[in-house]
């Protein structure tokens, strides 16, 4: 059983590594391909927009063809759309396939999920594993800015995605064998509102960048469309037999505040991958020095879940992701005032807080069936507050780094004041 664990587990490390390892490459790419910041944005958000609006549906493609079979084939695509990335010729080409290794990626999570508590059914034993599951996935954020650099400063950044081969072919060797089977189900899939999902995320993303180059017709004019398509994905839902977002799920105590702390976790985290090596590109560090400069912060991310796991089996989620905030909001205030390591450090601590609790309490407040589709609605929400992340605080970078860490550390106080609603503080 250790051993499907630790497949699934790496299978996220690869999907999260693949958002943290382009970070500390984004200089060398910026001049390869002559882009701009905007292009760079893009470049980051093409992965995560596609990959949070699909993750909607993915939950619900895994409980409807089993969890390993999705698992497997987002995995295979994973692998083979990273070596395509590495090859691309010009920005819109990596864009492109950036975009598709996001639906990939989505295929990979919530399948992750299902399967670790299909193997795991003890509440206890499950958080203790989801916990190892963030521990190991997490290892990827401390390894990515690292990794990056290193093969960045060797090979330029089309290296960085010819990590993903073979840990691709790691994965696969390790889940394999009829103990990680999960059945199929008979949950239909509304494939015409997910890609209006999908429009209207990269819409709201091209109207933030937009209006961070102060581009302001293209942003409201890209925000008046953005507006209509939300409008007809919600005709969609309303209508459809088998809605995108699991009403049920939404219906939850405490589960509204959870996605909403998820959301603002993901804004900063991502936010600030973005934003500190383009300032650190100013101080003339090389790729890999800017990747050991994120250490403080990513350190936490491996060493820090089972310590969650535990207080989370002992105390229930809500001290933890209470805690995280506090402290993710007392890092960003430290960012702005400039002290990069306990500003980085008090960061990282808050993210291993927050996000294995909140995995725990979405997949245990899950209707029975439904596993996929808490854990693809958790983490689409995460990656939607990813994409607005690199968007608004991209948009912010030109003024200094202090808007853009303050924005930060207003968004995780709003979600933390959620759960000191009633209805957050019921999620126990």
């Amino acid at each position: 059983m250790i051993r499907y664990l630790v497949g699934v587990s790496l299978g996220y490390f690869m999907v999260l590594l693949d958002m943290t390892v382009l970070a500390v490459a984004e200089p060398d790419l910026a001049a390869s391909l002559e882009t701009s910041v905007a292009g760079l944005q893009w470049a980051t958000t093409a992965y995560t927009v596609v990959f949070g609006a699909s993750l909607l549906s993915a939950g619900a493609v895994s409980d409807r063809y089993g969890a390993h079979r999705v698992f497997r084939a987002g995995v295979s695509a994973f692998g083979a759309l990273s070596l395509l990335s590495a090859l691309a010729p010009t920005l819109p080409a990596l864009v492109g396939l950036r975009a598709v290794l996001g639906a990939a990626a989505a295929a990979c999570l919530p399948s992750s999920m299902a399967i670790i508590a299909r193997l795991y059914p003890d509440p206890p034993r499950r958080a203790r594993a989801l916990a190892t599951w963030a521990a190991v996935s997490g290892a990827a954020v401390a390894a990515g800015p690292i990794a990056g650099g290193a093969l960045v400063d060797l090979a330029g950044w089309r290296a960085i995605f010819l990590v993903n081969v073979p840990i691709t072919l790691l994965v696969l060797s390790l889940v394999r064998g009829a103990a990680i089977t999960c059945p199929a189900g008979e949950r239909r899939i509304d494939w015409r509102a997910q890609l209006t999902a999908v429009a209207v995320l990269a819409l709201l993303t091209n109207t933030v960048v937009a209006a961070g180059s102060r581009a302001w017709a293209h942003a409201a004019a890209s925000g008046a469309v953005t507006l209509a398509a939300a409008g007809l994905f919600a005709a969609f839902e309303r209508h459809s037999p088998a809605p995108v977002l699991h009403r049920g799920l939404l219906a939850g105590r405490g589960v509204r505040a959870g996605l909403a702390a998820g959301a603002a976790v993901t804004f900063t985290l991502n936010g600030i991958l973005f934003v500190l090596p383009l300032l650190l590109r100013d101080q003339h560090l090389g790729a890999t020095a800017t990747g050991l400069a994120f250490l403080p912060m990513t350190l936490p991310f491996v060493l820090n879940p089972p310590l969650t796991g535990r207080l989370v089996a002992r105390f229930g989620p809500r001290p933890p992701i209470l805690a995280g905030l506090a402290l993710l909001v007392a890092g960003s205030l430290a960012l702005a005032a400039g002290w990069l390591p306990a500003g980085l450090l008090l960061a990282g601590l808050g993210v291993s807080f927050v996000l294995p609790a909140l995995a725990a309490a979405v997949v245990a407040a899950a209707p029975e069936g439904t596993a996929g589709a808490a854990g693809g609605l958790l983490n689409s929400v995460r990656q939607v507050g990813a994409t607005l992340g690199v968007a608004a605080m991209g948009a912010l970078v030109t003024t200094g780094p202090a808007l853009p860490l303050l924005l930060a550390a207003a968004v995780c106080a709003v979600a933390a004041a959620g759960f000191l609603q009633p209805a957050g503080a019921r999620l126990r």
